[in-house]
């Protein structure tokens, strides 16, 4: 068993929390089974600065839990479909998170096949939408902690990996900033 992520690790500047959990593992633990995934491309966002942001507009009803509890869901529906999940970063009083971008499926495989009803393991959780699907996350898990209860992320097996950095994905204004980051060469990355 590795070692569960403490709050500490998402007090701390968004980018750098954004390159850091390249390689951790994503736990989710549901009523068929346990299923993981490592971490594979995130997306950082900041505050009021950020014009890509939900907090560029100020304290809004969606965007407030931004500037909660470090190692905090905010999930949030997307074209009326998709949910995405972010982790909030930063210390409590500024606002930042994470978006999780795609995962490389390393348990309960099956599980994820049967979610999301498909069998090609590539297009599993290559992608933010895809990802919650398999990993069954949806408004239920909005404002969870993740250190503890059915969703948390641990250590992972330490590996060597390079990280590419490039421009966020979906955005016009700040688009230009490169706040994603992936593991280079990894087939689950959504866009490289």
């Amino acid at each position: 068993m590795t070692k569960l992520l403490p709050r500490s690790f998402y007090a701390r500047d968004t980018k750098k929390v954004a390159k850091d959990l390249l390689g951790k593992m994503l736990i989710r633990k549901l009523a068929g089974g346990t299923i993981k995934g490592k971490i594979v491309e995130t997306e950082a966002y900041y505050g009021e600065e950020d014009p890509a942001s939900h907090a560029f507009r100020g304290r809004t009803e969606r965007a407030k839990i931004m500037w909660g509890i470090p190692g905090t869901a905010y999930i949030y529906l997307i074209y009326g479909m998709y949910y995405l999940f972010n982790i909030v970063t930063e210390k409590k009083g500024k606002a930042g998170a994470v978006l999780l971008r795609a995962l490389d499926p390393q348990e309960g495989i099956g599980v994820m096949k049967r979610i999301r009803k498909i069998d090609e393991i590539k297009n599993l959780t290559n992608g933010p939408g895809k990802l919650t699907q398999a990993f069954a996350i949806t408004n239920k898990e909005h404002r969870q902690d993740l250190i503890s209860g059915s969703l948390i992320i641990e250590e992972g097996i330490r590996e060597e990996f390079e990280i590419t950095s490039a421009t966020r994905i979906g955005v016009s204004a700040g688009g230009q900033a490169k706040l994603r980051f992936y593991i280079k060469g990894n087939k689950f990355v959504s866009k490289r």
